[in-house]
């Protein structure tokens, strides 16, 4: 019967962070409510301090959980391209700066959706540590779809050029999809997100004598 009762509470626990991975991507940290969550997942709002002591514990794991997703998303699609770089970035490029993700937060990337709740933030709050792992797992699955000749093998100061390349390019992603998103129902959003796919997939072009 224990054991049986936490596997029960193990189900509960993991809808709690589901549902909440969602809604802080839809609505921002403080768009939502323990009493919102709680219903979203079934279950009654008193039964919440049995999985987490605070708002601000659930608000961290639901950060980690949304950069989880996202990265499994990102992994997938450059395991997809069978090593090919070129494939890999420009899979993830065109399902990233996508209307259809620009309209759908709740069930995209957590590093746009959550950048500015989270900026705001005390510094003190678990959600900075989750966030902060959570974009350098996805900054690493983009240098891993770096050109060949980006990986500064045969160059001292290569992996640094290497590096500050991707800062820039996934702070273009995360950057052109937040804009996008502030200017939806504008021509502008669109333009946002066809200028920064043409940049970042031109750029990705292996160069030729």
């Amino acid at each position: 019967m224990a054991r049986a009762s936490r596997a029960v509470a193990e189900q509960h626990k993991a809808a709690i962070e589901a549902v909440s991975a969602r809604l802080v991507r839809e609505h921002g940290l403080h768009g939502i409510s323990v009493a919102q969550v709680m219903a979203d997942a079934g279950l009654t709002h008193g039964g919440f301090y049995g999985h987490f002591a605070s708002k601000d514990e659930l608000v961290a794991r639901a950060c980690a959980l949304a950069f989880e997703e996202s990265a499994g998303r990102w992994q997938h699609r450059i395991d997809q391209a069978h090593g090919d770089r070129q494939a890999a970035r420009q899979s993830l490029v065109d399902q990233y700066l996508t209307t259809a993700h620009r309209d759908a937060a709740g069930d995209g990337c957590a590093a746009p959706a959550l950048t500015g709740d989270v900026a705001r933030e005390a510094s003190g709050k678990p959600v900075h540590a989750a966030y902060l792992q959570g974009l350098k797992t996805l900054l690493g699955l983009w240098e891993s779809t770096a050109p060949d000749d980006d990986n500064g093998d045969d160059d001292e100061n290569g992996g640094d050029a290497a590096r500050g390349a991707a800062l820039a390019e996934v702070a273009m992603l995360v950057g052109a999809m937040t804009m996008a998103r502030a200017t939806r129902g504008d021509a502008l959003s669109d333009e946002l997100l066809d200028a920064v796919r043409t940049r970042l997939l031109a750029s990705a072009k292996p160069i030729t004598a």
